[in-house]
């Protein structure tokens, strides 16, 4: 596993360079020999490794990766979250081969702010560079990146949700779960751990199938407070496990992107590489 994942982290750092080169091209589309020399890689290297890591060319890529496609996300891959949960995408859906199981913690033992929890830690390679994980006996509860905001920042915000817990490195216990998420294959358990109204709005991001996105405004309308458009926002943006929960499946009405508490790079990443995996699985 961590070959192949270390692989995936050094394509993500390839990828954030190619995101620089496609913003500095201003809407013009580079060819393959152009991008690939940006990239200081030969173009039959290059086309290789996106083709591998996403089954699709460097030119269509680039096509995922620019900045007006959350617009023509929303137009062809939009879901309401009704039609998934109708899907069976609700309460332990599939996201391609991973099956997610989830428990919430109770609103008394949030308001505790994890006292008498032990959270263990460690850091792990990703398909989106360097991933901080947490996690209690009963599954993930924290998903940082780390590419963008660096290894202190990511775990100062992240012990400062539940400042009362025990925190241990401990990444042998966390190994199994963080498998199963960055390859994609096998259970990973997750224990949400937030305030009743931040975790409905989780829950409806887990409805939200790979590959699709929906808007804050629909997630209000799903979880019956329609006007919460600001406070879904927030509580989108409080989300502590990160691409396990999507909440980089969320967009803004108007076709922007909205902000993303690991950096916007790390967010057009994603939704670039879920876009081209679905693409490339489509018969």
């Amino acid at each position: 596993m961590h070959g192949m994942v270390t692989e995936n982290a050094y394509h993500y750092h390839v990828m954030r360079r190619a995101i620089d080169r496609i913003d500095a091209a201003e809407g013009r589309i580079l060819s393959l020999d152009d991008l690939a020399g940006e990239m200081h890689m030969s173009p039959a290297h290059f086309q290789r490794l996106f083709s591998r890591w996403v089954g699709v060319s460097p030119k269509r890529y680039q096509q995922y990766l620019a900045l007006g496609h959350a617009k023509t996300l929303l137009r062809d891959r939009f879901t309401t979250l009704e039609a998934a949960a109708g899907a069976g995408l609700s309460g332990g859906g599939r996201l391609h081969d991973l099956f997610i199981r989830w428990e919430a913690m109770s609103p008394g033992a949030f308001a505790r702010r994890g006292a008498g929890l032990e959270i263990a830690y460690g850091y792990f390679d990703s398909p989106f560079g360097e991933a901080l994980a947490m996690g209690t006996d009963r599954g993930l509860c924290g998903l940082a990146f780390t590419e963008e905001t660096g290894r202190a920042e990511s775990m100062a915000d992240l012990i400062a949700r539940w400042p009362e817990a025990t925190f241990v490195e401990a990444p042998k216990r966390l190994a199994p779960g963080v498998h199963a998420a960055f390859c994609q294959s096998g259970t990973t358990h997750l224990h949400l751990m937030g305030a009743p109204f931040q975790i409905k709005v989780w829950e409806a991001l887990l409805r939200i199938p790979s590959g699709r996105v929906t808007t804050y405004s629909e997630i209000a309308r799903a979880i019956g407070h329609e006007r919460a458009v600001r406070a879904v926002g927030t509580a989108v943006g409080r989300n502590p496990i990160s691409f396990l929960i999507p909440c980089h499946r969320a967009l803004r009405k108007s076709g922007g992107l909205g902000g993303y508490h690991w950096g916007l790079p790390v967010k057009r990443a994603m939704l670039a590489w879920e876009a081209a995996r679905d693409e490339a699985g489509s018969p």
